[in-house]
């Protein structure tokens, strides 16, 4: 089965229990965007969501895309092209869902067929707010549902909590394989013999998640994603910063410097 249907697969499950677990977003409209801009910082180094940023890293993944790094090769920046043209079936970007879907189908990092046309086309788009919110929607779906979902099954409550869950799924997927979230939690869960409660704190629990984070993507279980998983240290680092000094509501304004080699960005 390729990898996006079972993210898709997941996140549906995870909606589903969301649906009869909790009735409204467990963030304000101004934690929620701490935490969109936190991510963004991660992802493309700056507070702006970058809807048009398209690269090839070369890292496995195929183009790289979009807010949240939507990549060809995993399905994501298929299931947001398929989500724009359902909208705007006039899109130019819905001449490449044929190869779109045949990268996601074999988890191929090929680019043939996505060249500078789709890059192109892909920065026009994101002058469309329609576009904007699809990749939006695709976010929501695939990550930011099931952060939620997770941190609320951890005991998790404070908005940081859900903030960390949020980007760990992100970057590491909420797949049951050992480097995704799914995996994390119970790591970190087994070396405390514990989830929150009167036997460990939150923040404690937390640091001990993020250590755990920190291992993984220096040692990650996936092999290709070894080249560049390493160099991502320092958005763990920069979450652990923030544990530290108590920014566990996200109230603006937020600095983190996780590269530090700039000022640190803030957050409001």
């Amino acid at each position: 089965m390729a990898r996006w249907i079972r993210w898709m697969m997941a996140a549906t499950v995870a909606a589903c229990v969301l649906c009869g677990a909790a009735s409204a977003d467990p963030l304000t409209t101004t934690q929620r965007r701490v935490a969109d801009e936190l991510v963004s910082v991660f992802e493309n180094s700056s507070t702006h969501l970058q809807y048009g940023y398209i690269e090839n890293l070369h890292d496995g993944c195929g183009l790289t895309a979009g807010r949240a790094g939507f990549c060809s090769a995993t399905g994501d920046m298929l299931m947001t092209v398929e989500t724009y043209a359902d909208s705007d079936p006039q899109t130019p970007l819905a001449h490449y869902l044929p190869v779109l879907r045949d990268r996601a189908a074999t988890g191929s990092a090929r680019t043939s067929g996505l060249g500078q046309d789709f890059v192109a086309d892909w920065r026009q788009a994101a002058q469309d707010a329609t576009f904007r919110a699809a990749q939006d929607q695709v976010v929501n779906v695939l990550y930011y549902t099931p952060a939620t979902v997770m941190a609320a099954a951890a005991r998790l409550t404070t908005p940081l909590a859900i903030a960390i869950f949020y980007d760990t799924a992100i970057e590491h997927g909420v797949e049951k394989d050992p480097d995704g979230l799914p995996a994390l939690i119970d790591r970190t869960r087994r070396r405390l013999h514990a989830l929150p409660g009167r036997a460990v704190s939150e923040r404690r629990w937390l640091a001990t998640f993020l250590r755990v984070r920190h291992a993984d993507l220096l040692h990650p279980h996936n092999r290709a994603r070894r080249v560049d998983w390493p160099d991502s240290v320092g958005r763990v680092d920069a979450l652990a910063a923030l544990l530290r000094e108590g920014h566990m509501g996200l109230t603006p304004p937020v600095r983190v410097n996780p590269w530090h080699d700039t000022a640190p960005f803030v957050l409001r």
